[in-house]
């Protein structure tokens, strides 16, 4: 692929006509928009899987990372006729979310600009029945990665407590996303339910570290547990998505024993060095989804075995 004003591919049958692939995404290393669409061809075995029958949101970065971006969720009028869409109910309308199965689709939203992979925590064939929860730890400026990882490792005891597998990634950015694979029995309230008081149990073991308080300015020190990344119509940043970030840096899979040795660098997982970790690790979360856990020991949890639970964790030293 050159770096040619317009160039014409053939995907899977579809004719695509690619643009402005000269355009500058991520100017510290020079990345241009043709890389992001050879990275996102390269990286559809693995990333597919994950966003198989999601409804998705486009971040679309037309000038780059250092430009405007808007989110957009109703498929544009001038999308090709193959373009998968899907119709979801909202309060006042309904809105047709593109579903992307196939590199041809990918190809496409990259040629849009858009640079985020952004997708529900449900299918298209269940829509209403997240098949994922998320912990998503977001921490405030001036927080290091170490104590985002001592955080997820807190987390990790409480789950092991209560019986439930979870999964770490990067986010991408300064955080990480913990995800628990589902059977698709539970609602997004009931989901959401399950991650606040999972949120609630960690600030009381650690609440000098970790925090729900959505004021931004009462987060100051702290790692905030974003349990309402979980309500229905949120999209998260799926596995192997780019970020708009310096460094064009990946969202992440890791290891449980990556996070407990404390070295690791978000932004070492990126673009440039993304494939040479998969050609040694694999997909780690490769069996995730048949590995499907039961909220139920966090519905049912009542105070005082959570005040227990809470007090029973230990902060990992650091």
């Amino acid at each position: 692929m050159g770096a040619k004003t317009v160039e014409m591919v053939e995907i899977e049958g579809h004719a695509l006509h690619l643009t402005n692939l000269e355009k500058v995404f991520w100017p510290d290393q020079n990345l241009t928009k043709a890389h992001m669409i050879k990275y996102y061809m390269e990286i559809a075995p693995l990333l597919l899987s994950y966003i198989y029958n999601r409804p998705l949101v486009m971040k679309r970065y037309p000038d780059g990372i250092h430009g405007d971006f808007f989110y957009q969720k109703e498929c544009p009028f001038y999308a090709p006729e193959w373009i998968e869409t899907y119709p979801v109910k909202h309060t006042h309308k309904v809105i047709n979310y593109i579903v992307c199965n196939n590199v041809a689709t990918l190809v496409w939203m990259a040629n849009q600009g858009c640079l985020e992979i952004h997708g529900w925590l449900s299918r298209s064939d269940n829509i209403d029945y997240p098949d994922l929860a998320v912990i998503d730890l977001d921490p405030a400026e001036g927080v290091p990665f170490r104590e985002v990882m001592r955080v997820a490792l807190i987390v990790r005891e409480a789950l092991n407590m209560l019986g439930i597998s979870g999964y770490p990634k990067t986010s991408g950015s300064s955080g990480m996303h913990i995800f628990i694979p589902l059977s698709g029995e539970y609602t997004f309230s009931e989901v959401a339910a399950a991650m606040k008081h999972l949120a609630e149990i960690i600030v009381g073991a650690y609440p000098d570290g970790v925090t729900v308080e959505r004021n931004v300015i009462r987060r100051s020190g702290k790692v905030y547990m974003d349990y309402l990344q979980n309500g229905r119509g949120k999209t998260m940043a799926f596995p192997y998505s780019l970020r708009p970030e310096p460094g064009a840096p990946v969202s992440t899979p890791l290891t449980w024993d990556e996070v407990e040795e404390m070295n690791i660098d978000p932004g070492g997982f990126n673009i440039l060095t993304i494939f040479d970790r998969v050609k040694k690790t694999g997909d780690i979360f490769s069996g995730m989804f048949a590995n499907k856990q039961s909220l139920k020991p966090l519905l049912k949890i009542a105070p005082d075995t959570a005040n227990s639970l809470a007090h029973d964790l230990q902060p990992p030293n650091i």
